[in-house]
């Protein structure tokens, strides 16, 4: 058997899914389009350095879930997916996951962004796992609470997140002839570096620096 794990954003797309989110909601009215586009490039410059506070960008991220109703929130979304992350989706990104699938090997995307927003993605991908951080949820009414609850899939909470999923299955890293993690940005070193097979997709260049220095496989899904 073999593990084969994904990057999502900038990495099988050509874009992020949480920024493409705002602007949807942006033009649903639902953010206000001055304070989400400021938040945003301030996160992201950070997430650019390796600064970025995880915690901080959660509680940004996931406020909008709590002031919608969950009825609604699915509605948006496949509005969303339809208008803004098919056409970030290339051939070569759906024909490597077709690659790994049809081989038989166990596919999961790992994102940092919220399982809320990205599950309909791994599902567009025919990805049966999805290893992201967790919306709360309040339980008696279904709503999101706003806040994220357990490890927020990022960085080294990547590994954490993935040996946890492995070891709910009964797996663990040994369980594998080979491993693989496809990425593009140096905030997932901890994960490359802990896969057999670490692969640079379309790097920042801190990312194609180690990649190159290292023999790490490069490739572009721009294609």
């Amino acid at each position: 058997m073999e593990l084969a794990l994904f990057d999502l954003d900038n990495t099988l797309l050509s874009g992020d899914s949480d920024y493409e989110w705002a602007q949807f909601l942006i033009g649903k009215g639902a953010v206000d389009a001055e304070i989400q586009e400021a938040k945003n490039k301030a996160f992201y410059e950070h997430y650019k350095a390796g600064t970025l506070d995880i915690d901080e960008f959660l509680a940004f991220q996931l406020a909008p879930l709590a002031r919608h109703e969950r009825a609604e929130l699915d509605a948006w979304h496949a509005e969303y997916v339809a208008s803004r992350i098919r056409p970030l989706i290339g051939a070569p990104a759906r024909e490597l996951v077709a690659r790994h699938l049809d081989a038989g090997h166990l596919c999961a995307i790992v994102t940092a962004t919220n399982s809320f927003v990205t599950g309909p993605i791994a599902r567009e991908f025919g990805i049966p796992h999805l290893i992201g951080t967790i919306p709360e949820v309040d339980v008696p009414s279904g709503r999101f609470t706003g806040a994220p609850t357990g490890i927020p899939s990022f960085q080294a909470g990547k590994i954490t997140r993935v040996e946890a999923w492995l070891e709910s299955q009964g797996l663990w890293w040994g369980s594998f002839a080979k491993t693989w993690f496809y990425s593009d940005s140096h905030n997932d070193l901890p994960l490359l570096e802990k896969v057999s097979h670490p692969v640079a997709v379309d790097p920042d260049p801190t990312l194609r620096g180690r990649a190159e220095r290292d023999g790490w496989t490069v490739l572009t899904l721009r294609g």
